[in-house]
């Protein structure tokens, strides 16, 4: 009997303390940081076609993080995931608010896939098919109505 008392105080002591920790975490505001610029070129006709800011994620927190907790981005803003080898990459929407287009990129700086569209908060796997140095993300919908294809090229 002893030991029973001493279990149920334990366990409500463990409630007590859990209830002191569950403190609401304040998530600051994200807002674009411009790193560069960006220019996409069409595959047929060679010419700059789009010029984009872009925020860049090189270090494993910012790719980690990518552009999660935002509210939003302007069309003429990207981020560009630059990482150090070139393979198949896969990306999801946790914690990623505004629907969005993955376009992946080779080391030669040549689109060879899309994963358009990713809603919001999704964990789906969103892969490359294709081996990848880049991700460039953009707000959903401007891979179609810019017209981009598998071999436009970027520089940057």
């Amino acid at each position: 009997m002893r030991f029973k008392g001493l279990f149920y105080g334990l366990l409500i002591l463990g409630f007590v303390a859990c209830k002191d920790n569950n403190k609401a975490i304040k998530q600051t505001k994200v807002t674009f940081k411009k790193e560069g610029e960006l220019s996409i070129h069409k595959i047929k006709t060679d010419s700059t076609t789009i010029d984009l800011d872009i925020e860049i994620a090189d270090t494993d927190y910012d790719i980690q993080t990518g552009l999660m907790y935002r509210d939003s981005m302007k069309n003429n803003q990207g981020m560009l995931f630059v990482f150090d080898d070139e393979r198949p990459r896969s990306f999801y929407m946790k914690n990623t608010k505004i629907p969005l287009d993955l376009i992946f990129i080779k080391g030669d700086k040549t689109i060879v896939s899309f994963q358009k569209n990713a809603q919001p908060f999704d964990e789906t796997s969103l892969p490359s098919n294709a081996p990848a140095k880049y991700v460039l993300e953009i707000n959903a919908g401007l891979a179609d109505s810019w017209n981009l294809k598998v071999g436009d090229s970027l520089s940057f």
